[in-house]
């Protein structure tokens, strides 16, 4: 496993205590840096965050709905107190949300997604480039999907919502350059995560798999590979990029 030099940095991870995120709190952990997972289960934030005791760093929790920009703002204040700075924020927390048509998809379907899914993301880069700009930048990863370029059938308010991921990276990513800080996205295919495996059949999965050059689905920890990259000094000419991870998903 690769180490990404992390040490002395701080990293807030939204959605942090499953999936995707879980996988890059253990990721940036292990790579050295100091970590606070947000989410929005107690028991798996507390259980998270004594999990990455391991690597020897300190490790922070909150519980944090990142629809809500009060909360968003109270609790990025609170890691500063807590661990000094804020280096590195992963924008990951992330709804499924309904299935249906256009046509047919309900107003508190779409409030529901799009209120996590990007005003959340929102709600969370603008409290990080706050805090970094006081201590000279840091790196920003917003976690959009391969629904951030392309369209998927009874999925509207999700694919919506991670297009404008995609604008609201590339748009930081000039505004604040001149502040050291960097932004980019992120956009996984089908990861076997609990928001997937949990909301979809077996033969569902099976043929989402088909739907991959590499004909499988993804796993979080792959995922974590690039995040972690885009969080370290590896990546410092690298903002305002969207960078697909989908076993060939977008090839097609």
């Amino acid at each position: 496993m690769i180490n990404y030099d992390l040490g002395g940095k701080v990293a807030v991870i939204t959605g942090g205590a499953s999936g995707i995120g879980l996988a890059c709190a253990h990721t940036m952990a292990r790579s050295g840096a100091d970590v606070s997972v947000w989410d929005l289960d107690k028991d798996a934030v507390d259980e998270t965050a004594e999990s990455l005791a391991q690597y020897g760093h300190r490790a922070h929790g909150a519980i944090v709905d990142v629809s809500d920009s009060a909360r968003v703002d109270e609790a990025m204040n609170d890691v500063v107190a807590s661990l000094g700075r804020v280096d590195i924020a992963v924008c990951n927390a992330g709804i499924g949300g309904e299935s249906s048509t256009s046509a047919d998809y309900s107003d508190k379907g779409w409030q529901q997604v799009i209120g996590v899914n990007l005003n959340g993301v929102f709600f969370t880069q603008r409290a990080a480039i706050r805090a970094m700009k006081a201590t000279g930048g840091g790196s920003i990863i917003n976690m959009a999907s391969i629904l951030g370029q392309v369209g998927f059938a009874t999925a509207s308010a999700y694919a919506a919502a991670k297009h404008g991921v995609v604008g609201l990276t590339q748009t930081a990513a000039w505004e604040h350059a001149a502040d050291g800080v960097r932004v980019n996205a992120v956009g996984p295919g089908f990861i076997e995560t609990p928001m997937l495996t949990k909301s979809l059949d077996q033969l569902t999965l099976d043929f989402l798999a088909t739907q991959h050059a590499l004909g499988r689905i993804g796993k979080p920890e792959e995922v974590a590979e690039l995040v972690a990259w885009l969080a370290s000094d590896a990546s410092s000419f690298a903002t305002g990029t969207y960078y697909p991870i989908d076993g060939g998903y977008l090839a097609r």
